[in-house]
């Protein structure tokens, strides 16, 4: 009791001495200079007051003047203005009140980027709440917005950096640490363009944070020594801290600990000032941290105690689930167990509850929906593109039909006539599928299946040309059907593999035995698996595999059920292995270019995302009894739940 009253003491003086420091004589004359301007549109305001330091006192007088002077375009900044001070101030609820409010006053006279950036003010602080939600929807809108807009360019580029940064800060929330990076990296070139050195500190920090996570701390040291730099330039106190505050956590994994501690103490005096209750959570948390670090638990505990307490009152749930992580290593540094395994408990609840399967499931589908949108022109040639495709597949297996019937009635000239025909087709469909279906078919395989379908034609060998060129539209219509959903059932999956297969074997003149054997029971019908998903794995089986070895070629797929969890394939062949292979390719002068396994990868985390359990995948080298390489197994279990 006694240390949470101090600690309540400490935090009212500072408020009362940062509210101090901060009365300003009110600036009457900017004021009345605003409301004598006329301005065509709300971009205009912003510059108006870019480089101007606003009080409080000035936000409240100018909207004080613009309620009584009816101007709208004051009305709109006032609130705005007011909202951002509330939210550096962590009160939440006040902020989202003035932005709304101005947000309110946009829309009613159809003032467009105010609402742009009254939109994205609102999703600023709905993130600074973990409610990632409501954050991504503000967001998305506003950048929709921003892309509709028909305004001053320089203006337009800076709304949309503003959401394209944002949009990345809920990526890392997510842990989606790649994606996030290729958000910062676009609001990056626009922030240069403009020169916009506090946009480039605050992108500059945010990649740092992505590299911290993805354990590069080089790059994160880098990234936040950037920021720390523009903060420098700007002479911005706030930024000052939060670049701070991230170089001693990275000091910190990197076991630097006294460095770490002398670089957040450097900033302690400023956040005490700042009077920004967010920083002050996390810069006392990473203070108190040191200290644990450093041995020195007393201090630690005092610290990390007022973190704890700030992020509490002013609801700061990732800071307080910090607080509880780390005042639970103290107890149990203290040998009390039974405190430490309270303040842990604590620690992983919270987690849950401001992270839930749940919350990211819907996100993510947000950020599809969003990537979607954002892409439609795109999206929408793409699909006109696929129906080319398909009408030029009837038609051309139409055209080969009629072909193949006029050689056998008409002879040679007639043959040869529609063989030119065929050339030409081929070519076009070639084309058609490296742009339609480049993410899904190695180009490769069509081209060689195409080749090897010409191949019996050119013998006259009409039923292998017809029943290899029917498998062959099958697999490729397959292919089409699957591109437009995210799964398909384990059945047809198969089937698809089976197509693959068989004409994947023309090349290896049918030398290569394809086994498929599934558990009785498993319901293949029911169980669900990311369309193609397997076809990566039987290309590598094929070409790396077999592809150099003599003799008998096999490849085996198995399915079984592993648990009420999982359901397990094998995928196995006895090639020359993985070591013989790797050799074999790098002494090749031509490499083969084939989808790629970590592209599965990525497709088997989003498909995973929303089940209980995550997919594993795992190569086992087969050996003989002496030990050579006799073939290659690849295990993927997949989720049922």
């Amino acid at each position: 009791m006694y240390k949470l009253g101090f600690i309540f003491f400490y935090l009212f003086f500072n408020t009362v001495a940062t509210f101090s420091q901060k009365e300003l004589v009110r600036n009457d004359s900017l004021i009345n200079s605003f409301l004598e301007k006329d301005f065509n549109s709300f971009f205009e305001v912003q510059k108006f007051f870019r480089k101007k330091k606003l009080t409080s006192e000035d936000r409240h007088y100018l909207l004080e003047q613009s309620i009584k002077n009816k101007n709208n375009y004051g009305k709109i900044y006032a609130y705005n203005s007011i909202g951002r001070e509330s939210r550096n101030k962590t009160l939440y609820k006040e902020s989202i009140e003035n932005h709304i409010r101005a947000l309110e006053i946009s829309r009613a006279i159809k003032e467009v980027p105010a609402e742009i950036i009254s939109l994205n003010l609102i999703g600023v602080v709905y993130r600074r709440q973990d409610k990632i939600r409501s954050a991504l929807n503000y967001h998305q809108y506003a950048l929709e917005l921003s892309n509709k807009y028909e305004g001053n360019p320089e203006d337009i580029m800076r709304s949309k950096s503003i959401s394209e940064n944002s949009i990345g800060n809920i990526y890392l929330t997510l842990k989606q640490y790649k994606l996030a990076l290729e958000k910062f990296e676009v609001a990056i070139v626009t922030q240069k363009e403009l020169n916009d050195k506090r946009g480039l500190a605050i992108n500059y920090q945010n990649m740092g944070t992505a590299f911290q996570n993805l354990g590069d701390l080089d790059n994160a040291l880098e990234n936040y020594n950037l920021s720390l730099k523009y903060n420098e330039e700007t002479d911005s106190n706030l930024g000052r801290v939060i670049c701070h505050n991230s170089i001693s956590n990275v000091l910190l994994i990197k076991g630097e600990y006294l460095k770490a501690y002398e670089t957040i103490n450097q900033v302690k005096p400023l956040v005490d000032v700042l009077g920004n209750n967010y920083y002050v959570s996390a810069v006392y948390n990473t203070l108190g941290y040191c200290q644990v670090k450093l041995l020195r638990l007393k201090e630690a505990q005092v610290n990390i105690k007022k973190a704890l307490f700030t992020g509490l009152k002013y609801g700061i749930p990732a800071h307080v689930n910090k607080s509880y992580e780390y005042l639970s290593e103290i107890y149990k540094l203290e040998e009390d167990y039974k405190h430490a395994y309270i303040f842990y408990k604590k620690a992983i609840e919270g987690e849950r509850k401001t992270f839930n399967d749940r919350n990211v499931l819907y996100v993510n589908n947000l950020i599809n929906k969003y990537d979607n949108e954002v892409k439609n022109n795109k999206i929408k040639g793409l699909a006109k593109e696929n129906e080319i495709t398909k009408l030029k597949l009837t038609r051309n297996r139409n055209v080969l039909i009629i072909a193949l019937v006029s050689i056998a009635l008409f002879g040679v000239l007639l043959y040869a006539i529609y063989g030119q025909r065929l050339l030409n087709d081929e070519k076009k469909i070639l084309m058609l599928e490296q742009e339609a279906l480049q993410s899904q078919m190695n180009p490769h395989f069509v081209f060689n299946a195409l080749n090897s379908i010409k191949l019996y034609i050119i013998k006259n060998e009409q039923k292998n040309a017809v029943y290899y060129l029917n498998k062959f539209s099958k697999l490729i219509r397959s292919i089409l059907e699957s591109s437009k959903t995210k799964e398909v059932s384990l059945s047809e999956e198969l089937k698809t593999m089976t197509l693959y297969m068989s004409i994947e074997n023309i090349r290896f003149s049918n030398e290569i035995d394809y086994e498929e054997s599934v558990d009785e029971g498993m319901n293949t019908e029911k169980v669900k698996i990311p369309p193609l998903i397997l076809q990566p794995f039987l290309e590598n089986a094929i070409w790396h595999g077999l592809s150099s070895k003599k003799g008998e070629k096999l490849v085996t797929l198995k399915v079984k059920k592993h648990s009420e969890d999982y359901y397990q394939i094998d995928i196995e062949d006895n090639g020359v292995g993985r070591d013989q292979a790797l050799k074999i390719k790098t002494s090749k002068s031509l490499k083969r270019k084939s989808i790629g396994i970590e592209l599965t990868k990525q497709r088997l985390r989003n498909f995973a995302d929303g089940f209980q359990n995550n997919y594993s995948l795992v190569y086992t080298d087969l050996v003989n009894k002496k030990g050579e390489p006799k073939g290659t197994r690849v295990t993927l279990k997949i989720p049922l739940r």
